[in-house]
This record gives C-alpha cells, sequence and structure tokens, in this order.
C-alpha cells in the first residue's frame, strides 16, 4: 500500500497552492504542521527538508525510483505532482510551455509581489510601533493592480489560466487572487478576473483546500511572538 505523501503546511496562500493540488489530484496526504508564527520552520530537522525556511515543503515516500524525496519551493511542488498524476498539466508539450510560463509569473511576479502589498498596506500599519510607508503602499497595490490586469487580458480569450483545461498553473495563482481584499483590489475592475476566480472558488476542492486549518492562520498585527518569527532581524 502505498504511503501518504507528508504535507508540511501552515495556512497561507503558498500552502493552499499544494492543498488544493493534492485534493484535485485525489493523492493522500498526512498533515505536517509548521506554526510559522513560532518559528517552527526554522528548526533543524524542518531545514533539512527546505533549506529556506519556507512553507510549504513535501516528502514523498513514493519518489523517483521508489525512493523518498523531499521538495521544497511550491512550483517545484506542483510540477512534480502534475509529472507524477500526469494531471493538469496539459496534453503536449506546447501546454507545459504556457502552463510553466504563467506558473513562473505567479512565482516570480504576483506571487511576491501581492506578498510586499499584503505586508505594507495590512501587516506593517497593525505592528507595534507601526510601520507606514505610503511609497511602499502605493508602489506595491499599483503594481498588483498592474498584474491583475495582464492575467485579465489572458482569462478574456481563455477559460483557464494556460487555455481551455485547468492546470497547475490555476492552483498557484487562485489563491493570491482570493487575498484580493488585503491587496485593495477590487475584482470587477477586471472582470475576467472575476469570472475565472469564481469558477474556480465554486470547485469544492479548491474550498477544501483554502479551508484547510482554518482559523490557525496568524494575527500577525496583535502576536508580536509571530512579527518576530516571520520579521525579526535575520529571519525577515
Amino acid at each position: 500500500m502505498t504511503q501518504p505523501i507528508a504535507f508540511y503546511y501552515w495556512p497561507t496562500p503558498n500552502c493552499w497552492k499544494i492543498s488544493i493540488a493534492l485534493l484535485e489530484m485525489g493523492l493522500s496526504f498526512d498533515l505536517r504542521p509548521v506554526n510559522i508564527g513560532r518559528g517552527e520552520q526554522h528548526a533543524p530537522e524542518y531545514l533539512a527538508i527546505s533549506p529556506n525556511a519556507r512553507v510549504p515543503a513535501i516528502t514523498d515516500p513514493d519518489g523517483p525510483g521508489g525512493a523518498p524525496v523531499s521538495i521544497f519551493e511550491s512550483g517545484a511542488i506542483l510540477q512534480y505532482l502534475a509529472r507524477k498524476t500526469g494531471r493538469f498539466y496539459g496534453s503536449d508539450e506546447r501546454d507545459r510551455i504556457t502552463v510553466d510560463q504563467w506558473l513562473m509569473w505567479q512565482m516570480g511576479g504576483l506571487g511576491p509581489i501581492a506578498g510586499q502589498s499584503h505586508h505594507f498596506l495590512k501587516y506593517g500599519p497593525e505592528m507595534d510601533p507601526p510601520i507606514d510607508i505610503p511609497y511602499a503602499k502605493a508602489r506595491f497595490k499599483t503594481e498588483v493592480s498592474r498584474l491583475y490586469q495582464v492575467l485579465d487580458r489572458r482569462l478574456a480569450d481563455n477559460e483557464f489560466v494556460a487555455g481551455d483545461f485547468m492546470s497547475i498553473a490555476d492552483f498557484a495563482i487562485w489563491p493570491w487572487i482570493f487575498r484580493h481584499p488585503r491587496q485593495q483590489q477590487v475584482l470587477s475592475d477586471t472582470p475576467h478576473v472575476e469570472r475565472w476566480y469564481h469558477m474556480m472558488h465554486a470547485r469544492p476542492m479548491v474550498q477544501a483546500g483554502q479551508q484547510l486549518a482554518a482559523g490557525k492562520e496568524l494575527d500577525i498585527g496583535a502576536d508580536k511572538e509571530a512579527q518576530k518569527a516571520l520579521f525579526g532581524g535575520s529571519q525577515a
């Protein structure tokens, strides 16, 4: 009997990518919470799996050649799971090129920029003492808006991000669009993104993946220990 995948997780957009993919792919997994607000991502045993001290990560007991493999970085995990199952990666190399392009767009653009938007628009002003930098707030809000427009143009002519099929690119992008209120974005400003967002949100496995470990999300504004673990000193 195949052993479940160990899934190192805390409820964040990058982890929701993987929880959604695992559920949509029908893969069994063993949830291993990593409380990033308490610094558990810096424990030596976790660093052996995820050297960058970030979630998510997985360990698949049934890796290539039947040997265990550990993987960090959400994009790499999604690519691995898609290859492992033969699902959500398109039907040919041209499809995979398109999927990879939009996956990298999320990894290198939407995710980091939206993350900085969360930090300066929401977390910073709630900290003690408050960090309120108007230039940073405007800079990242504007760039997130630009990225939404890029996605909107893509979805004007495509049902899903990569084309007429759902892919790991959709799983990667949707959790960050879910956070649009924290980015001070209005979905009706990008109607094709709005249509796609609600279509994805209606999927039971997307809802279940986003709700995994619901209630454990960090209140960074009120939690001084979480602020230190996530933003303090060399751990920022």
